[in-house]
């Protein structure tokens, strides 16, 4: 029940967020997360509070399964000071400090150095924490990602490295990009345990990830896990997506792991459609009052706009 809960409350959250932006309560770009939120509540499902988490900017479903509140994160989105970075990220820049979520990053690859540092930072102090980095295939041809690799593998630092490969960098296609289009191959290339998940099971990806990690917390290094999955939504709200057939997304549509999870359960007894309408409601619920958080929300004021922007002592 609660991998169904904590999936439909992304799904939820994020229809609700493209309905916002619609009516332009949320502004910037919005890249949605509809479609793979099987990855994130998975992975989250076998993390210790104390783990560190780097997400990409498509993030929304990594805070939530994190356990970021909604109302918090809904403020965010509008840009209220009640947002969990105090409306100065917005859809692309989440942060949580109490949760140790680092982002939220705007720049494509840009959170694998920073969850390398996280890991060196755990290693050198012995703490045995694990760091686990988000990001899409379409970073695997930035140099930081080989960067990245290179540095967790060599001081066989605590990294999961969790590769949502969703098939498109934008809108570019994979198989007309990569020579190499089986992602976790060059993961190996680094002689790093890596291996393929179906990243529309949330099962399978949890089971994965347990794996990983108890691996990491023996101290064997970093593991790499590719996630196949597909964003059933535009790469934004911008994209016109006519670089993918519609029969396409329609197929993968057929795979939404939330169906396939609730499909499962009844078909096995587990749960019964009057459970699953009681979860919809509440999920409905948590939504609605988050965005009556969002709204009663209040601006920064003008005066503070140069605050924090600066490190405390560097006079402008």
């Amino acid at each position: 029940m609660s991998l169904t809960k904590e999936m439909l409350r992304i799904r939820r959250f994020e229809e609700k967020c493209a309905e916002l932006y619609t009516q332009e309560k949320i502004r910037g770009f919005l890249h949605l997360y509809i479609g793979e939120e099987a990855i994130a509540v998975g992975v989250n499902q076998a993390l210790a509070p104390t783990d560190a988490i780097v997400s990409t900017y498509r993030e929304h479903g990594h805070a939530l399964a994190r356990g970021i509140k909604m109302g918090p994160l809904m403020a965010e989105m509008y840009g209220k000071r009640e947002g969990c970075s105090r409306g100065r990220g917005g859809s692309m820049h989440v942060f949580d400090a109490a949760t140790r979520f680092y982002g939220g990053n705007a720049i494509v690859g840009g959170g694998l150095p920073i969850a390398v540092g996280l890991a060196l930072a755990d290693k050198m102090h012995n703490r045995a924490n694990v760091t686990v980095c988000f990001f899409g295939e379409g970073a695997v041809a930035e140099g930081e990602f080989h960067e990245s690799m290179n540095l967790a593998a060599l001081w066989q630092l605590p990294v999961l490295f969790v590769c949502e490969n969703n098939l498109y960098a934008m809108g570019t296609a994979l198989a007309i990009s990569e020579s190499e289009t089986d992602i976790h191959r060059k993961a190996e290339s680094y002689r790093t345990a890596s291996t393929a998940v179906d990243g529309m099971d949330v099962v399978a990806v949890e089971s994965a990830t347990r794996g990983a990690l108890e691996t990491i917390r023996k101290g064997g290094g970093p593991a790499f896990l590719e996630c196949r999955t597909y964003r059933f939504r535009a790469h934004s709200m911008f994209d016109a997506q006519l670089y993918r057939p519609k029969a396409e997304v329609e197929a993968w549509k057929k795979r939404c792991p939330i169906e396939r999870l609730e499909r499962w359960a009844v078909e096995a007894g587990i749960l019964h459609e009057s459970d699953l309408a009681s979860v919809d409601a509440e999920v409905a619920r948590e939504v609605q009052d988050a965005v009556a958080f969002a709204e009663a929300g209040s601006w920064e004021p003008v005066a503070d706009l140069l605050r924090d922007v600066q490190t405390p002592g560097i006079v402008p």
